[in-house]
């Protein structure tokens, strides 16, 4: 199917306001992609970290505590003249009342998140991501009546790409900021439930330790691929994750552990066994490793449960028997393998078509499996939409992903919307021609 030529987009007339985004200089690359296509941008700072990172003309620090937010905002968006607002994740506090605020004044709402496809892209949408997206209300069918051609290979992800390793950087760097220079922001309130300094501690801690975790990790990993047993993978998230806090009914990490442990007891054959693997990014807060021992040990399963740090996720992949997580973007992993997966919070990727309905003692004695074909149109719906080659972090990625993301947010809809568009604007076009 042809597409038609969209108009060139325009930045005339649009002033853009920038909140807090990636730690490290995205939003400030961003910034001036935007100036340069002649719109007017601005960013408003919460702490020393986010004016280091800018350094442009245009900066408003918010200094105030977090209860005056929303006045001091209202008279920014009416002062400035605001037609777009800008920010990196939707659920903190101070984003989620930004996001109220420019709805009901018609504003665009331009959302960045970490790829749903992550590592090798980032996500764009507006309004709201992972449970307040639009692909929330899309279903599959309306997805492939979009796309060009159904079932086309998919391009091909970076061999390597390389963002962690600045990731850590620039959020080590981002938090000693605000820990040694933080002064002229009396107000500052992390939108994390710990302090600046203790968040900094753990981070030395976990830098400090990486080389033991690392070894304690590959033997983990050699144990379980050496052993033969069949074994379903728990994803497990940071506690303070956006999208477990704000998109699944649990309280803890702990909570969602032992609801694993009951359902495994119950429903698992005897020979299977459970692996748990902690999230790349876990500093310590939560004591996962003591949680999983004693939870196991309390039920009789010691033997047959085990724990993995960090790390990547393929090589645990490539011969687990299912998946289970709270919502977790690494799901997605496992699908794209054609894995069973177990979800029990909500994703954008909860589709009846390759998400499993079972209880979860259920799916731990007979996981059913996803439809692959559906899965792959819908992945293929993703690249074709929010989905931006790139990174935040590494110099290489915010380049690649830069070429790209301005002219999606000069355009009049957002990507969802531009491709379900173009494709009932090409089939009225054939309605008329014939």
């Amino acid at each position: 199917m042809t597409r038609r030529t969209p108009s060139p987009p325009s930045a005339a007339d649009r002033r853009f306001l920038l909140l807090q985004g990636p730690h490290g200089p995205f939003f400030a690359r961003l910034g001036d992609l935007l100036r340069a296509a002649g719109a007017e941008v601005w960013r408003v700072g919460f702490n020393r970290g986010d004016e280091f990172f800018w350094r442009r003309r245009n900066y408003v620090a918010f200094r105030a505590p977090f209860d005056e937010w929303e006045t001091h905002l209202t008279g920014l968006l009416a002062n400035l003249s605001i037609t777009d607002l800008v920010l990196y994740g939707d659920s903190r506090p101070i984003h989620a009342t930004a996001i109220r605020l420019a709805k009901e004044r018609g504003l665009r709402v331009h959302v960045f998140e970490e790829g749903y496809l992550r590592p090798y892209w980032i996500t764009y949408e507006r309004d709201g991501s992972n449970g307040n997206s639009r692909l929330m209300q899309l279903d599959l069918s309306t997805m492939r009546a979009a796309l060009a051609r159904p079932g086309a290979e998919h391009p091909a992800a970076p061999v390597r790409w390389g963002d962690m390793r600045e990731h850590m950087f620039y959020g080590a760097l981002y938090h000693f900021l605000i820990l040694t220079l933080n002064h002229a922001y009396p107000g500052h309130l992390p939108h994390r439930e710990i302090n600046v300094t203790r968040e900094a501690r753990l981070h030395l801690r976990r830098f400090l330790a990486m080389p033991f975790v690392r070894i304690r990790r590959r033997l983990a990993e050699w144990r379980i691929r050496r052993s033969g047993f069949p074994y379903h993978l728990v994803l497990l998230q940071l506690e303070h994750d956006a999208s477990f806090r704000a998109h699944s009914d649990f309280a803890s990490m702990a909570d969602f552990v032992t609801l694993c442990l009951d359902a495994f007891a119950r429903g698992a054959a005897a020979h299977h066994h459970l692996v748990f693997k902690a999230h790349p990014l876990e500093d310590g807060r939560v004591p996962l490793a003591r949680l999983i021992r004693e939870g196991a040990a309390a039920r009789g399963l010691s033997t047959r449960v085990h724990f993995v740090t960090g790390g990547k996720l393929a090589q645990l992949l490539r011969e687990a028997a299912s998946a289970v997580t709270v919502n977790s973007t690494a799901a997605q992993q496992a699908l794209w393998r054609g894995l069973p997966v177990k979800l029990l919070g909500r994703a954008v990727y909860d589709k009846p078509e390759f998400v499993s309905p079972q209880p979860l003692a259920d799916f731990f004695a007979t996981p059913s499996r996803p439809d692959s074909r559906a899965y792959s149109d819908y992945r293929q719906f993703l690249l074709e939409t929010s989905q931006i080659p790139g990174g935040f972090y590494s110099s290489r990625g915010r380049r690649r992903a830069l070429r790209r993301v301005v002219d999606m947010m000069l355009a009049p809809h957002d990507p969802y919307v531009t491709l379900l568009q173009a494709d009932a604007a090409e089939r009225q076009h054939i309605r008329v021609v014939s």
